[in-house]
């Protein structure tokens, strides 16, 4: 099959299962889509994903970028023949019991065997780190946080996305401006977190400011209403998007919108007016995850804004060097070596590598 020449468009859908249909072939021509996120009910061995992901990227060209939620603990998608990662909470911890520059060293390693490991099967991206601040009251968050120290999160972060990029990966920091601090799960409800715009950018802000002076590509905004700050959820905010993320914190990379399907975007209406609002706000990219009768309705009615740093962005995000070349590389010895470098940190914390539940979202 040749590809077909297109610029890759604003949307983000996912498929069904392990093997595309005609359908989601045709669906995922449409000009509005630019990306696939996969899901765990899209794996059943490393064989099989590599050739969904190959035959995702065949149907394209520019090819369709391939992203996952795979951050580790209860958070990693893909489990056989993929080692098993630790939550972000043990790099914290090991931070207070080893000290920060071996904790560093460790999140390095972490970084480059989740990269290394996708990028063998062609995933261009994981939505990974989280940068969210643990204050001990978002159950959703929890462990997927480095720590409760905003400056411990940054450096921890710092060198968990140097080790992404040696293993040929973007990073994308969430959930911007800050989730911890809520106890709601924007899955089901609208967090509302009453702080004051200081409260928030002395802390929560810390993380994201060091990330995007570090090179961080992109950014995934929190379903959460800052409600003493700007009446939109944060993935609707002209406010937090434009404003404070692209004029104050000079951020020039890729903002995806969180699922557009949670239920805390539902407040912005129809699918249509939700993609349409996200968008308007600063977001480049918006997702629309399991829901593919929503996806089509929203792409029988999108209009492509005008948006010229858009093939930019989305390249940027784009994983560097071959599935082969990385297939290569996971399969030597010293990869090994940093393999069990990682799962011994799984055991750092109790609370830290239990199963992901089928179809968490980001």
């Amino acid at each position: 099959m040749t590809p077909v020449h297109l610029p890759r468009g604003a949307v983000m859908l996912d498929v069904a299962a392990t093997v595309l249909t005609d359908e989601e072939k045709q669906r995922l021509l449409h000009p509005a889509v630019g990306g696939v996120i996969v899901f765990r009910r899209n794996f059943a061995s490393v064989a099989q994903l590599t050739e969904l992901v190959s035959a995702i990227k065949a149907l394209r060209s520019p090819e369709l970028i391939v992203a996952v939620d795979h951050e580790g603990g209860r958070v990693q998608r893909f489990l056989d023949g993929f080692t098993r990662l630790p939550a972000m909470a043990n790099l914290g911890a090991y931070a207070d019991r080893h000290g920060i520059a071996a904790a560093c060293e460790m999140a390095r390693a972490t970084g480059c065997v989740l990269a290394s490991e996708l990028r063998a099967c062609g995933v261009d991206l994981s939505f990974t780190p989280v940068l969210d601040v643990d204050y001990g009251q978002c159950a959703v968050i929890g462990n997927r946080s480095f720590h409760r120290d905003p400056q411990t999160i940054a450096t921890l972060a710092i060198a968990l996305q140097q080790g992404l990029r040696a293993g040929g990966m973007a990073s994308c920091g969430k959930h911007f401006p800050g989730h911890g601090f809520v106890a709601g799960d924007s899955h089901t409800v609208l967090p509302c977190d009453a702080r004051t715009f200081d409260e928030i950018s002395a802390a929560d802000l810390l993380p994201f400011r060091r990330m995007i002076d570090a090179g961080m590509a992109s950014v995934m905004p929190a379903h959460v209403l800052y409600q003493n700050i700007d009446a939109q959820p944060a993935g609707f905010s002209a406010f937090w998007l434009q404003t404070v993320l692209r004029e104050h914190m000079h951020f020039d990379g890729a903002i995806f919108s969180d699922d557009l399907t949670m239920e805390g975007a539902c407040g912005a209406g129809g699918i249509s007016e939700r993609a349409a609002a996200a968008l308007d706000a600063g977001c480049d990219i918006v997702l629309v995850c399991n829901r593919p009768d929503l996806a089509d309705e929203l792409l029988a009615s999108f209009r492509q804004p005008e948006n010229s740093a858009l093939a930019r962005r989305w390249q940027a995000v784009a994983g560097d060097g071959t599935a082969q070349d990385f297939a290569r590389r996971i399969a030597t010895t010293a990869f090994d070596d940093l393999r069990a470098t990682v799962s011994a940190l799984c055991s750092e914390q109790d609370v830290s590598c239990h199963a992901p539940k089928v179809g968490e979202a980001s």
